[in-house]
């Protein structure tokens, strides 16, 4: 299954002087935790049906022939358009380019869920090390407070304020 989710919340009525009426819809797209809104026409979605059937089969697309200036059926059409998106998010491993071009998605991985996963039995023990180096080794709790004759911890924190509060200044 994708990261991809698809609402269709809404849709409104354009009205424009060159051309007769149109009902926009919006898409929420829901992706990695970031959300955005593209607005689309019938004729979009249609354009990308007709674009999908030159590579797969894609899932039915609502009538084009329908009465839209009654609410109840554009509100059909909006329920059927969503259930459209989301079908073909269900029904592909791999999610064609047009289809996230038409989302407004980009850098999207391509790989499939358990490729870009990797193996974990194929790993060898060599490549799942831990490849940093310890910067600093503490003899005892670095969070106790330090003792009289303890200059380490004094030295640490002069160097933090300094470099925070005195950037400029030069070390002594």
């Amino acid at each position: 299954m994708h990261n991809v989710r698809i609402f269709i919340p809404s849709f409104r009525s354009e009205d424009n002087p060159i051309e007769k009426g149109y009902t926009v819809f919006k898409i929420d797209v829901l992706m990695n935790g970031r959300q955005h809104t593209v607005k689309k026409r019938y004729s979009e979605f249609q354009n990308l049906h007709k674009i999908l059937k030159k590579s797969m089969t894609p899932p039915e697309i609502p009538s084009k022939h329908v009465r839209n200036w009654i609410p109840k059926v554009l509100e059909q059409r909006r329920h059927g358009l969503e259930l459209y998106l989301q079908a073909i998010i269900m029904e592909n491993e791999v999610l064609p380019k047009i289809f996230l071009d038409f989302l407004n998605i980009r850098h999207f991985p391509s790989l499939t869920k358990t490729e870009s996963c990797g193996s974990f039995e194929t790993e060898s023990e060599e490549a799942s090390k831990l490849t940093h180096q310890p910067a600093m080794l503490y003899h005892r709790d670095p969070y106790m407070l330090p003792s009289t004759h303890d200059t380490l911890s004094n030295v640490v924190i002069e160097g933090v304020i300094h470099g925070i509060f005195y950037p400029d200044l030069q070390p002594r």
